[in-house]
């Protein structure tokens, strides 16, 4: 071979390694691209799944939130609070000197000033109280009748707990979600009380089954509410996938467990939907079915699932859409209601209708793609809030309202016998909170009241 022919197939060669090497590196970053996607993993700053399956550090949390500027704690002109002194103490210690330390003179003739006090705010040590009902009979002088007395209403065997012991139980193991073993130590070293606990879960039965004409009435008060919120989340019954439901309003809250997560549990619930209201959901099928005068999309789920797909994707339409949903949110902040020949709304619609004709290729962009085409499905229920005063632009309440089911069962595990208990009396419970009616007040009453039935 010649140097010229050694040149020629050297340079060819060289250019097919050339074409080699670009082909490689355009595979590696095939590859970089497809490792960085399957490294991103939702979580509840980018999606809709609840805090509770996070499984990243602290620092790796991201939240909706902009930097505000303001420092971490109390705001300059904010009210602080602290232990009120009482004008009427329970019991009164006069420290008054008997005799002087210098010269050793008595002081008992000598009237004594008041310069200052103090006061220490102490609970007694609890001693449950014992009341005991004697049953007497007499006999008529007249006709030889025995007549007896009569036991009140509510005591019905020669011993039992009485309505507040109930009401305690209800309160800490659904409200503060004490599990059952937990529960009974409690009961045992600070009231003194002790009782199985297999009497603390016929004691849930007994209230499960006192409340439920009051659950019944929430139920029936948030039919014909106006603005309704609503969500769903998974739940351990017995090894089994079960969904408690949420359906609340500002003053009311209605919880019901089901082993369905599908429109069947709705149909069943609320026959007849809720004709009369704003429903206020993320774009879960089975709540957009739900027959409703109108609905809402939760604008907070929209903005974690645009943050996801602006991670994942990197489309730029992600984030003019994003942007557009916080404009939207700072109108409702101005005004909370537009008229809908109001230039700013008007203005609002027209760049949601903009973005959503934009083309977006659905091979390169799947994901974004999808969700373009789900709001274009939704159109009419994403600006709903604008138009009514009371409508919020998010469905936080409902999650709020939810997310009790998944402390309840990090604390005390799956439910076993109990969820329908839970959701009775945690709807009671969260109802009187809205209404700012006095928990253990109302589970008294009510474990008094079904007593006395």
């Amino acid at each position: 071979m010649t140097l010229e022919e050694q040149v020629i197939f050297l340079i060819a060669e060289n250019q097919q390694l050339r074409i080699t090497i670009s082909n490689l590196e355009k595979r590696i970053t095939e590859l970089e691209e497809q490792l960085r996607k399957a490294k991103l993993s939702k979580n509840s700053g980018n999606s809709s799944k609840p805090p509770s399956t996070d499984m990243y550090s602290p620092k790796q949390k991201q939240s909706l939130r902009e930097p505000s500027g303001k420092t971490t704690g109390g705001q300059f002109g904010h009210k602080g609070k602290t232990i009120r002194v009482s004008d009427s103490p329970d019991e009164l210690i006069e420290l008054k000197p008997d005799y002087c330390n210098k010269c050793g003179c008595s002081l008992e003739s000598v009237e004594a000033q008041l310069i200052s006090k103090r006061q220490v705010v102490d609970i007694p040590p609890v001693q449950p109280l014992i009341t005991e009902y004697r049953n007497y009979q007499r006999v008529c002088p007249k006709c030889g009748r025995h007549q007896h007395g009569s036991y009140p209403s509510g005591v019905n065997t020669h011993i039992q707990y009485g309505a507040n012991i109930e009401a305690a139980i209800a309160y800490l193991s659904v409200y503060q979600y004490m599990p059952f073993k937990r529960l009974k130590e409690c009961l045992e070293h600070f009231f003194n009380v002790y009782i199985s606990e297999g009497s603390i879960a016929n004691i849930l039965e007994r209230m499960k089954s006192k409340s439920l004409p009051i659950y019944e009435r929430i139920k029936d008060t948030i039919s014909s509410a106006h603005q309704i919120g609503s969500d769903e989340t998974s739940a351990k019954v017995n090894g089994k996938n079960w969904w408690i439901w949420v359906w609340q309003t500002a003053q009311s809250t209605f919880l019901s467990a089901s082993d369905n997560r599908g429109s069947k549990t709705i149909n069943d619930l609320f026959p007849d939907g809720f004709g009369h209201a704003v429903l206020n959901s993320d774009r879960w099928a089975a709540q957009l079915k739900t027959v409703a005068a109108a609905h809402q999309l939760c604008v907070a789920h929209l903005l974690r699932d645009m943050k996801y797909l602006a991670q994942l994707e990197k489309h730029e339409w992600t984030n003019r859409i994003k942007d557009a949903f916080k404009e939207s949110l700072k109108l409702k902040a101005m005004q909370s209601k537009y008229n809908r020949n109001n230039p700013m709304a008007l203005q609002m619609e027209q760049k949601l209708d903009l973005l959503l004709k934009e083309e977006i290729p659905k091979t390169s962009y799947p994901k974004t793609h999808a969700l373009q085409e789900s709001l274009k499905k939704q159109r009419e229920s994403i600006f709903t809030f604008l138009y009514n005063k009371d409508t919020a632009p998010d469905n936080n309440a409902s999650e709020r309202a939810i997310r009790n089911v998944k402390v309840k069962q990090k604390i005390s595990g799956q439910f076993k016998t109990g969820q329908n208990n839970f959701c009775v009396l945690r709807s009671i419970i969260d109802t009187c909170l809205k209404k700012r009616v006095g928990v253990m007040f109302a589970l008294s009453n009510i474990a008094q009241f079904a007593s006395a039935e």
